[in-house]
């Protein structure tokens, strides 16, 4: 380009240097040499032929720097200010890279002081350069460090140029696309202007402003503006525009205003809808579809919205529209316009009643991808309708299955998430899902990158579990070693989905054995730490499930479950009923550990060999198990009661008790030698012939008694009479049990004393024989846990009054069985004789 003012120099005048200045200072310098060379030259004669008077003449130069031409946006003059910005704004034009030299040259500064220049010229030009500059990023963000915002505006003034309203208006295009200046512009009164301009003869006028008004919209509190700045009616307006643009523009603000329920509301008020529909109904305008349809499906969010489509026959037409069509675009935002409808109640029964199904059906079978997602996310939001989710029975299931073969993720995502909701609370549907071969890629799906489709998969799956006919179906395809990897996500939807999917699955011993054995019990323990609320009921719940083998739940808590369990519950905010019911069903395997902390048995809980009562223990306190305190040397501490009748064979039947005691006294020792000197050996519990002696005593001469009262009452003076026999209630302080508790615990070198050494005992040494006993032989008793001692056990019977009647028969009562004062004696619960054996 060619540029105003040439340099001018002297000989011998040395120039002052100008390189790596701002172009003020660079100003400064030249100026006032360039008056002094003029003022030389002209005494030389060289300019003789010009005025003598005092004015100045007119003076052209050519200058091809823009650095110059920069310079003289800072003159005083109009004429010159009004040429330079001519001169720049051409040199703008030709691209970003000139654009970049002109923020480098310091042009952005007083060009911003032009658009308040009083010449009206250079107030224009000033404006059309600032709105060619404004596409650039670092020049954008010069002008919201200026703050020209209100200075821009100003020039949107009706009585400014056409030409002036396109560049501020352009200007403030660009600047909106910041989040920053949103808010700014709108503040400043930018928007009033922008909508009156709307009505400009001017289309680049129209197009810059609807442009702003678009990237406006995204901001909240500048739709709320628009609404009460009336915009819809104009906004209508520019969708008659023969300018396609200007349409695409209109339809793009219309799809960001219409998210509110109020703009909604206005445009069904001012025939926005017809107008939509009338786009759709034109073939020549198939380019404006696509958005007309994103409008169309925000509007369909409001029911009043869908009933005035429906009369008047534009549903059809719009269901008719997107299932005829070929463009893939237009059937996705179709599908779109549809899922936003239907999460209303209302529209999803007029959807159903237009029979929208069918068409969600065909557009399942599209080959493009999008829309396969669309209508299965439309279809997901159509299952709310029980009609709908009948439907989808027949058709649509086999198309879903289909889509979880694709090789896209998200298609598989999203036909997961529809079958998810399919089959939820739907057995037809499960069962039609299994029916249609969809259990071997929801299995596969299990191994999917997005964790949407895992979850969702996960989900399917149960749906089919929880359906005991389909359960077998869902354990042959081996659901419990591919849940493994769900199991092990990092994403709590997906671990809390993968945890269900095992408690419904794990529902017989073959599943839990399948299960543990693939390695799924830990990374299931692992969930029980999780700080997801969702995650951590879950995985308590299939915990109780699985804890229903003993084999299970030993690995269980062999892997730490009861401990976090218990930790769990301690919490008031972390509890659930869940964690409660798998910390019982894993105590109800370490009937010990149950016993020490709740200090109660039910007739349930079956006292086994190597059960062992270490006395009552605080909640968080950890037991320490029976090889543990075995090995431990004797101290004054409560000794460990241990039932065993195993590793020994019932020997010395008929010997004196005297040689019998002897023989059993060098049994207890054998644990000790075992263990010295030889680590690497298996450990056994001590053994306890006596005890077994007595299983074998009460199974042969009480179990045979047909009579259940005539049972509890033997068993119990056999077990007073192995412990010491009757105690009269004021001599009980006279019973010496402690010394001989002390002796065997010497004796045996150990804390831990088997219960058939026990020759005197009180109520909690009576209890658990009695019950250790009555569960060998069949009698259903619990065991509870006093103080200072004390421990009972109950027995229910039948009232022996009503025996033979007909009709209902009250529930059993409930007896407490004395075993230290009367032994034999059935005492009624809360009855005074009851109370006083049970307390001091």
């Amino acid at each position: 380009m060619g540029w105003v003012i040439s340099q001018l120099k002297q000989p011998n005048q040395k120039v002052p240097p100008t390189t790596g200045l701002h172009p003020q200072e660079c100003m400064e310098r030249t100026w006032p040499l360039l008056g002094h060379v003029l003022e030389v030259k002209n005494r030389k004669g060289l300019f003789s032929h010009l005025s003598s008077s005092s004015q100045f003449d007119p003076l052209t130069i050519e200058s091809k720097k823009a650095a110059t031409v920069v310079l003289m946006l800072n003159s005083p003059e109009e004429e010159i200010l009004a040429k330079a910005c001519e001169a720049i704004y051409r040199f703008a034009l030709k691209g970003e890279e000139n654009k970049a030299t002109l923020l480098e040259l310091g042009a952005v500064e007083p060009l911003t002081k032009l658009l308040t220049h009083e010449d009206k010229t250079v107030r224009r030009n000033a404006t059309m350069i600032s709105g060619v500059l404004a596409s650039n990023n670092d020049v954008k963000k010069l002008l919201r460090e200026l703050d020209v915002m209100n200075s821009v505006i100003a020039q949107l003034a009706p009585e400014e140029e056409a030409v002036v309203h396109e560049f501020a208006s352009l200007c403030l295009a660009s600047l909106s696309a910041e989040h920053t200046s949103k808010a700014h512009i709108c503040a400043q009164g930018g928007l009033e202007p922008l909508l009156r301009l709307l009505g400009s003869p001017d289309p680049d006028v129209k197009k810059n402003c609807i442009e702003c008004i678009c990237n406006l919209a995204q901001d909240f509190q500048c739709r709320a503006t628009l609404q009460e700045l009336n915009a819809i009616p104009p906004i209508l307006d520019l969708l008659k525009s023969e300018y396609p643009v200007i349409q695409l523009l209109a339809l793009k603000t219309l799809g960001v205003v219409t998210n509110d329920k109020e703009s909604r509301a206005m445009l069904r008020e001012n025939q926005g809808l017809d107008h939509l529909i009338k786009i759709l109904e034109t073939k020549e305008l198939n380019d404006l579809h696509t958005e007309a349809l994103s409008v169309m499906a925000n509007c369909l969010e409001d029911a009043d919205t869908v009933t005035f489509i429906q009369q008047t026959s534009g549903l059809r037409k719009l269901l008719a529209f997107a299932e005829n069509s070929t463009s893939p675009d237009i059937q996705r935002n179709a599908a779109k316009a549809i899922t936003k409808a239907a999460y209303d109640a209302e529209n999803r029964k007029l959807f159903h009643e237009q029979e929208v199904e069918k068409c969600l059906v065909a557009l399942l079978g599209s080959e493009n991808d999008g829309t396969k997602i669309a209508a299965s996310q439309a279809i997901s939001a159509m299952c709310e309708n029980s009609g709908s989710k009948d439907f989808f029975n027949n058709q649509g299931i086999p198309q879903l299955i289909q889509l979880l073969k694709s090789d896209n993720e998200e298609v598989r995502e999203a036909a997961a998430l529809t079958l998810a909701n399919l089959t939820t609370c739907n057995p037809a549907n499960a069962k039609a899902t299994a029916e249609a071969d969809g259990i071997g890629p929801l299995i596969s799906t299990l191994s999917s990158k997005r964790d949407g489709a895992v979850a969702n998969a996960a989900t399917v799956l149960t749906n089919l579990a929880t359906q005991e006919p389909l359960r077998g179906s869902v354990q042959s395809h081996d659901l419990l070693r591919a849940i493994i990897g769900p199991l092990r996500s990092a994403n709590a939807v997906v671990q809390s989905r993968a945890a269900l999917a095992v408690a419904s699955t794990a529902c017989d011993a073959g599943a839990r054995a399948e299960l543990r054995a693939a390695g799924g019990l830990e990374p299931l323990v692992d969930l029980l730490r999780s700080k997801d609320d969702r995650v951590r009921r879950h995985a308590s719940w299939a915990v109780a499930v699985c804890a229903s083998d003993e084999l299970v739940a030993v690995e269980l808590c062999r892997l730490g479950a009861l401990d976090i369990l218990e930790e769990i519950n301690l919490s008031v905010s972390r509890k659930n009923k869940y964690s409660e019911i798998a910390y019982n069903k894993l105590l109800n395997n370490n009937l010990s550990l149950k016993y020490s902390q709740t200090g109660y048995l039910s007739s349930s809980n079956i006292i086994t060999d190597g059960f062992y009562d270490y006395g009552r223990i605080n909640p968080g306190t950890k037991l320490l198990p029976l090889k543990e305190l075995s090995l431990q040397e004797p101290s004054d501490l409560r000794a460990v009661l241990l039932i065993n009748s195993k590793s020994s064979e019932v020997k010395g039947r008929g010997k004196k008790e005297d040689e019998k005691l002897k023989e059993e006294e060098e049994v207890m020792l054998v644990p000790k030698v075992i263990g010295e000197g030889s680590p690497e050996k298996e450990w056994y519990p001590p053994s306890d012939p006596i005890f077994s002696f007595y299983v074998y005593e009460v199974t042969k001469t009480i179990l045979p008694v047909t009579n259940i009262r005539e049972q509890i009452v033997t068993l119990a003076k056999y077990v007073a009479e192995k412990m010491g026999g009757p105690i009269a209630r004021d001599k009980l302080y006279e019973f010496s049990w402690e010394l001989h508790i002390s002796e065997l615990k010497f004796q045996l070198k150990s804390n831990v004393v088997p219960i058939g050494l026990i020759r005197k005992g009180i109520f909690y040494h009576r209890a658990l024989l009695f019950k250790a006993l009555a569960d060998r032989i069949g009698i259903g008793c619990s065991l509870a846990r006093g103080e200072y001692g004390r421990a009972w056990n109950e027995v229910k019977l039948m009232d022996g009054s009503r025996k033979g009647m007909i009709g209902c028969l009250p529930p059993p009562e409930v007896f407490i069985v004395d075993l230290m004062f009367h032994p034999g004696e059935l005492m009624k619960v809360k009855s005074r004789e009851a109370e006083l054996y049970r307390f001091l």
